[in-house]
């Protein structure tokens, strides 16, 4: 049996369980100021706290949607270690995302994986779903909750 036939059946055998749950991250306004200048997004519910803490129900700055998301990343390092044989893991893209809690400045966030599903798609391509909850320390309701695709590749059969 080949590494991805072997990934796979290992991999199938996990679907609808949790696989990880990453450590928790810290998002500071340091963080949420150096996001808003790489992405040009400086709307001030991000970026003034005073002018936040008064105009907002939140009591302060939040964190842009798509820096909640980027963390997805950094908590799949800490869920996902190489499988036997694989190449490399690729950013596959998203089924379905939904942001239900605003993040607030200061809060600690952490990953949450449930396998959803798994494919073979070529003989070096596993094609794996993942439910990614994004949790806030704390809170009940998570910060987002999202299908995530990501290609396995393995190297080409010799």
């Amino acid at each position: 049996m080949t590494d991805i036939d072997k990934a796979l059946a290992a991999t199938e055998a996990k679907v609808g369980q949790e696989v990880g749950v990453s450590n928790w991250i810290t998002v500071d306004q340091a963080m949420i100021d150096r996001f808003a200048e790489t992405t040009q997004d400086t709307q001030w519910i991000h970026v003034d706290p005073a002018r936040a803490a008064s105009e907002t129900p939140f009591g302060g700055t939040i964190a842009h949607g798509f820096l909640t998301l980027s963390l997805a990343s950094r908590f799949a390092y800490d869920c996902f270690p190489p499988l036997p044989g694989q190449v490399m893991a690729i950013n596959y893209g998203f089924n379905k995302l939904r942001f239900l809690n605003p993040v607030l400045s200061g809060s600690r966030l952490r990953g949450r994986f449930t396998v959803k599903s798994v494919k073979k798609r070529s003989p070096t391509e596993l094609l794996r779903e993942n439910v990614l909850t994004i949790e806030i320390d704390g809170k009940d309701t998570p910060a987002l909750v999202a299908d995530w695709l990501g290609m396995v590749v393995f190297p080409a059969p010799t």
